[in-house]
């Protein structure tokens, strides 16, 4: 495993860049009380049938599946949760000037919540905020769907055609937005850094687009509480808290 490097080091460099691309992952979220995935208290570390639940062909395919779904949107800590320092932090890069682009696999919305512009934020794995039907394609906002099921609807249909509802994010098995995921693409290339914030960088295409930034020359900075597949091509990697950490990055920037 690397060993981390000096804070200071780090902010030395994002200093030195005006163009700086942000990755997140579930990791810069679990401040805000939103557990991760697969960390050492993540929801699929701690509970491994719970992966089933991001399966499309499993929601499609077993009503069982999508019960457990809609009962765990309901309990989900996301309509609670508030953006923390980190969220913050990103703000603040945004308002020196310096900050180029938002790639975020979070599905929380907190990024927009903390008050980065929306425009910035390339949502890669969709959001949780609206429902999607799986045949025709109608959109709705989520709270519709569960006031349905607080009013007894189990499996709420929808509206329009009886088909399945889902939420707007994307499953396994589920092809991520090309418009969104090509945006990601033209931001990785045209970044002069790369922070990736709380990501294992361990699900595709998403992760592939800091390997696309380091091509490209620009340096990348992996913040992450455990190794990734991607600390080898890092410039820089820091272990430290994500709330503590990209706040000293960017006041000593």
């Amino acid at each position: 495993m690397r060993a981390p490097d000096e804070p200071a080091d780090v902010a030395a460099a994002v200093a030195e860049a005006s163009r700086i691309a942000v990755m997140s992952g579930a990791g810069i979220s679990t401040e805000s009380g939103i557990p991760d995935f697969r960390g050492p208290e993540g929801l699929w570390t701690k509970n491994p049938g719970s992966e089933r639940l991001s399966s499309l062909q499993a929601y499609r395919d077993d009503p069982e599946v999508r019960l457990r779904s809609w009962q765990a949107r309901l309990a989900h800590p996301v309509w609670d949760a508030r953006p923390n320092a980190a969220h913050r932090a990103i703000v603040a890069l945004e308002e020196a000037g310096r900050l180029h682009a938002i790639l975020t696999q979070n599905i929380d919305g907190l990024h927009q919540r903390a008050g980065s512009n929306p425009s910035l934020v390339l949502e890669l794995h969709g959001s949780m905020f609206d429902t999607v039907c799986l045949s025709c394609g109608d959109r709705r906002p989520m709270r519709e769907a569960l006031d349905r099921v607080e009013a007894g609807e189990a499996d709420p249909p929808c509206l329009v055609c009886g088909g399945i509802l889902k939420s707007a994010t994307i499953s396994f098995g589920q092809s991520l937005d090309m418009d969104v995921l090509n945006r990601a693409r033209e931001a990785a290339v045209t970044c002069d850094l790369m922070l990736v914030a709380g990501s294992s960088l361990a699900v595709h295409p998403a992760a592939g687009l800091v390997g696309l930034a380091a091509r490209a020359g620009a340096p990348v900075v992996i913040c992450n509480g455990s190794e990734t597949p991607y600390d080898g091509l890092a410039a820089y990697v820091l272990r430290d808290r994500l709330g503590k950490v990209l706040p000293e990055l960017v006041r000593g920037s």
